[in-house]
């Protein structure tokens, strides 16, 4: 199997933390992609039209994106205990944490996006509701850090590990521990997995 690949992407490093904790890392061979909204990279886009990484390539040249079916399909190929529960209440769970820590990251990705934009292009308007929506995300995890901890770790518990680490790579100014005690130790205790502490993101 092949990875479009980047160490600075939070979705890229939320397969890579599944592709650990399900003894397939090394089964991946990882080819540095870059995708970038504004210029279309021919060789992502051969394997996704949509120009967006993580996307996994099979052996049989099946291309698969984006992280959420990647990881559910790298979840499938062992025997352990699943990141994804087979149903019920557990499942559900961990479908909304992930989606929880997915809508955080995507928000983040946009933020950075419009901050980074010239500021007298700048919305004001958007600005002010990316604070407000990641403030409200950051105040919901924070609540449920407890439960976090006690909980089977799940995919839910990978997406919102690797949410909170891209605060930490792109919003360092922004503190998010600052009044989130239990979220702040949740996860420096997530961080010392090894399958976090192998997937680290960095300016690459």
């Amino acid at each position: 199997m092949k990875l479009h690949w980047s160490p600075r992407s939070p979705f890229v490093r939320k397969v890579m933390i599944v592709a650990h904790e399900t003894g397939l890392a090394d089964a991946i061979v990882l080819i540095r992609s870059v995708a970038v909204m504004s210029a279309p990279n021919g060789a992502i886009m051969a394997d996704n039209p949509l120009n967006k990484i993580p996307t996994l390539v099979l052996d049989d040249g099946t291309a698969l994106f984006d992280s959420r079916v990647i990881c559910e399909y790298l979840d499938g190929l062992h025997a352990g205990e699943k990141l994804f529960p087979a149903e019920g209440r557990a499942r559900l769970l961990a479908l909304r944490r992930q989606a929880l820590g997915d809508g955080l990251m995507d928000l983040c990705v946009l933020w950075r996006g419009e901050r980074n934009r010239p500021e007298s292009a700048q919305s004001a308007d958007l600005l002010a509701a990316f604070a407000v929506k990641s403030a409200a995300a950051l105040d919901a995890l924070e609540n449920e850090a407890e439960k976090l901890a006690e909980d089977s770790f799940s995919i839910g518990h990978v997406a919102i590990g690797c949410a909170l680490a891209y605060l930490d790579f792109r919003f360092a100014d922004l503190d998010w521990r600052r009044g989130r005690p239990a979220l702040a130790e949740w996860h420096r205790r997530f961080e010392e997995r090894p399958s976090a502490a192998a997937t680290r993101i960095v300016d690459g």
